[in-house]
């Protein structure tokens, strides 16, 4: 379909009935006519003295100190270095006078690859361009600065690099007038403008350089001098978090503030009854706050307030039947086999494979705690008819809409200050804590801040949800896979997630969310793949990787089988379906290269997964052992990455890593059991998560490439369950279905 010509930013025309309804129908011809309205947003990023705005990303003090506008959420993913590192690359900064400010909230840093993801599904196939386009366009109309979905590089490195490209052309005219010469033929590096052998500070530009006209066509810098994209240069945040500098949201101290606790009831419960007087006996105790979801005490120390809310001892009325362990995999498996399922990918005649037996398994995935190990928290002060809030969150419109709604404010009442993440991946998201916080700071007449305690975290976690899968498989003449049906039960839970925070009144789509990778990556003649949304009672949320984490153990496990059925080595099987995608054929190869494949014969130990997601391709080995108390342990693993064009190194390395053990966690860990509703752990020791000496041996291969920059924040996760799971079976003989992993576990 023909996109419509858009207008330049700013350019004005007129809109009749008529061009409203151009198009396939009402809802074509509103996207159509909305692109025609007339918009102009400018930077309202804050300059301080001495320095000057050159456009949304940058600002440059007179001192020389060049500050990029970050506009995603540092949680230790590393945005405070990539991202500045695209634009002061392209601008020619010295590394060594760069810093980062977190972006105000403003249409100009929406994330609009992300917007488009989640519009998946919203309309047609034969409208998909114009979803994806509405979706960006209401993405930027609303401000939606979302961090999440390994985007933040593929969704702003053209605008960094564009951004740097206006601001060195903004410099070097300054500079050209000063020297009465061209400013095209002038060069910058290392914070200086050069003509020849002179050179002109930054700082000393700035200013004249704000008031200079963006050329028209923005020539982007050539060659490899003085170049700073994919070398490892140091984390701005790092000194920060070393010496304690760091901000984060249980870090500020503003007057009269008061420090506060919440205890959450179990999901559908309301609040009966709770003892306000043993409460008000905690010396430091002063407010007690009831609400029909939660009940919380404000004292003057953290430590007071996590007693008064022991103290409260809350009775809830609880529905008639709450979630356990039990009955979530009860209700998995029957909407497994008899739950109404929607199709969500289909090709070629499956009548042809499927009049021939072949193979079939049944998978198990339990559901996996966020755990991170900073508590949702967050700060908030009302004065007047404003209110400030200071949270860790992955969505600063999101959660300035929660803050207003929590206590009936205006969202243009509300500034929210993003502050550094202690982790999330997901639980970033969530709006509980912002929206206690204004309510109790609301009724108190006082700055609020809220620190949800271990326990409260857990017990009120929304969980990568559960799922349950039946794959089916038949293999052609020549060994190959020619038929593949499988039908997946799972919630979907970026669906709650939008539902919960407000996200789905601004997006489309996001049904097919719960699915996402359960395509195999290989050529298959025909397949079929259906999708069983499922109600466990339990709410559910976002999680590094989301349905990646068990649509790839379903599908890398079965190959897996189904290479063993095939009498074939699993390396072999797999590139032999793998003609049209080269590039995971070289992450597979190198991999096992690198790793020492040895075929996974009885005994090996060893075991293989392959991934192509967020635009990035990995192929994981992993080796293993099983120690006389029946634990598995990983020994080492080789992760081979293609992940495009490489603006860090080190940072994509660290992330690979830090997945692959995030993976580990989740594939080993002890399970997330459910008793009444809620989790049955209550500290960090019940999840078990990895320590330093269950780590393995990490070796990171990065491979060149020049396509352009995939994701790699989630990109190891989905990998390492069913590598290990692979290994385990090589090594005993064993096929595990389930997750977590465990010897005698292989009965779903």
């Amino acid at each position: 379909m023909a996109r419509a010509k858009r207008p330049a930013q700013g350019e004005r025309r007129g809109i009749s009935r008529r061009t409203l309804l151009v198009g396939g129908g009402v809802g074509v011809g509103l996207a159509i006519a909305w692109g025609l309205w007339p918009r102009h947003y400018e930077p309202n990023v804050a300059a301080r003295q001495g320095e000057t705005v050159l456009n949304a990303f940058l600002k440059i003090g007179t001192d020389g100190r060049v500050t990029m506008i970050v506009p995603q959420l540092e949680m230790g993913q590393g945005v405070y270095t990539a991202l500045p590192q695209i634009l002061a690359d392209e601008l020619g900064a010295d590394w060594r006078m760069v810093g980062v400010e977190p972006a105000p909230l403003s249409p100009l840093y929406a994330n609009q690859l992300l917007a488009e993801t989640m519009s998946e599904g919203a309309v047609p196939d034969l409208l998909a361009d114009v979803g994806h386009w509405t979706a960006q366009e209401v993405a930027t109309r609303e401000a939606l600065m979302i961090t999440g979905g390994s985007t933040s590089i593929r969704n702003f490195e053209p605008r960094l690099r564009e951004a740097g490209a206006a601001a060195r052309a903004l410099l070097s005219q300054a500079a050209a007038r000063r020297w009465g010469t061209d400013w095209a033929t002038l060069d910058t590096h290392d914070n200086f403008v050069w003509f020849g052998e002179e050179k002109l500070p930054f700082g000393e530009l700035a200013v004249a350089a704000s008031s200079e006209e963006v050329p028209s066509e923005l020539p982007f810098r050539a060659g490899t001098d003085h170049r700073i994209t994919g070398l490892p240069k140091e984390r701005l945040d790092a000194p920060g978090k070393v010496d304690g500098s760091a901000l984060f949201a249980a870090d500020i101290r503003i007057p009269d503030l008061v420090y506060a606790s919440v205890e959450s009831g179990p999901p559908g419960a309301r609040l009966l009854s709770v003892d306000q007087a043993a409460a008000e006996a905690i010396p430091e105790a002063q407010i007690v706050l009831r609400n029909p979801r939660w009940v919380g005490a404000i004292a003057t120390n953290s430590w007071a307030a996590d007693r008064a809310v022991a103290a409260l001892s809350s009775r809830w009325e609880v529905p008639d039947r709450l979630p356990d362990t039990t009955s979530i995999e009860v209700d998995l498996g029957n909407a497994l086999d008899r739950g109404e399922t929607q199709a969500f990918f289909e090709a070629g005649d499956l009548s042809g494979p499927f009049a021939v037996q072949g193979s079939s398994a049944r998978y198990v995935v339990a559901p996996a705690p966020s755990a991170p190990l900073e508590t949702l928290t967050a700060t908030v002060r009302i004065a007047g008819d404003r209110i400030e809030v200071w949270a860790p969150t992955q969505a600063p419109g999101l959660a300035r809409a929660a803050a207003a709604r929590a206590v009936g404010f205006g969202e243009d009442q509300v500034t929210v200050y993003p502050v550094q993440a202690g982790g999330g991946y997901g639980r970033k998201l969530e709006m509980d804590a912002i929206e206690q916080a204004a309510v109790m700071a609301y009724h108190s007449g006082r700055p609020v801040q809220l620190t949800w305690s271990r326990l409260q975290d857990i017990r009120a976690d929304k969980p990568r949800p559960p799922a349950m899968a039946f794959l089916e498989g038949r293999l052609a003449p020549n060994n190959t896979i020619s038929g593949w049906r499988s039908r997946i039960a799972a919630p979907n839970a970026l669906r709650q997630v939008a539902e919960r925070t407000g996200m789905g009144t601004r997006l489309f789509g996001g049904e097919r969310s719960a699915m996402t990778g359960a395509q195999p990556p290989y050529q298959i003649p025909a397949i079929a793949i259906d999708h069983v949304p499922t109600d466990i009672g339990v709410p559910t949320g976002a999680w590094r990787s989301d349905a990646l984490s068990y649509t790839t153990f379903f599908n890398e496990s079965f190959v897996d089988e189904l290479a063993r059925a095939a009498r074939l080595e699993p390396l072999s099987f797999r590139i032999q379906m793998l003609g049209h995608n080269p590039r995971l054929a070289r992450a597979l190869t190198t991999a096992t290269a690198l790793g020492g494949w040895d075929g996974g014969p009885a005994g090996s130990g060893m075991g293989l997964a392959a991934l192509q997601a967020f635009g990035s391709f990995i192929a994981t080995l992993v080796e293993i052992e099983v120690g006389a108390d029946q634990q598995i342990r990983v020994l080492r693993a080789v992760c081979a990455v293609d992940c495009g064009r490489i603006v860090n190194p080190e940072l994509v390395k660290q992330q690979v890593e830090g997945g692959f053990i995030h993976g580990m966690a989740a594939a080993l860990g002890p399970k997330l059991d459910y008793a009444n509703g809620r989790p049955t752990a209550r500290t960090l020791g019940d999840l078990g998560l990895p320590t330093l000496a269950d780590s393995p041996a990490i070796t990171v291969e990065l491979i060149d490439s020049d396509e352009a920059p995939g994701g790699v924040t989630e990109l190891a996760v989905p990998t390492a369950a069913p590598a290990i799971a692979n290994a385990l079976h090589s090594l005993t003989g064993e096929r595990v279905r389930r997750l977590p992993l465990r010897i005698g576990g292989s009965a779903p």
